[in-house]
């Protein structure tokens, strides 16, 4: 399958969204990865994002979940992703109180113009200073609500 145009739009996602879409089945994200499977977004990440979802979607998890974890961890969620080395230097503008989120805004500010598709509070209190430097944060609720609007995507995926 080929690569998404070069000009697509660029997102990057959080583990806690990835689980969403994966593992939880949540329709915004799920929304968001049938872009990403279609090649209309470019799903930016780097080694170590992608090594926090591979430690966080090996733990069990409730009985109604389990399934799905376990269909999960058969997916190489490589395949949509354009690999990105680490940012040589955290941002210096935008600096998220979790240092573990940090990664994570630090790409989307090398990405830009872009997304970061997060529930995490730590990233979303960055949304305001983020916008001003060509990146929106937002949960995949809004990603998809947003794409709606601009009819870039249909109502179901």
């Amino acid at each position: 399958m080929s690569g998404p145009p070069r000009d697509a739009p660029r997102v990057v996602i959080d583990t806690n969204a990835l689980l969403d879409w994966l593992v939880f089945r949540e329709p915004a994200a799920v929304a968001l990865g049938s872009a990403i499977e279609r090649r209309q977004w470019l799903w930016c990440a780097t080694p170590p994002m992608l090594a926090e979802w591979r430690a966080v979607v090996q733990v069990p998890l409730a009985g109604r979940w389990e399934a799905n974890r376990e269909h999960a961890l058969t997916i190489d969620a490589s395949q949509w992703v354009e690999m990105r080395a680490m940012p040589a230097l955290p941002c210096a503008t935008l600096e998220c109180r979790d240092p573990t989120d940090q990664m994570f805004i630090d790409l989307a500010l090398t990405c830009r113009p872009s997304w970061l598709v997060t529930r995490d509070r730590a990233l979303l209190s960055l949304r305001r200073r983020a916008a001003q430097q060509g990146v929106a944060i937002g949960t995949a609720q809004q990603w998809q609500l947003r794409q709606l609007q601009a009819g870039q995507i249909a109502s179901e995926p």
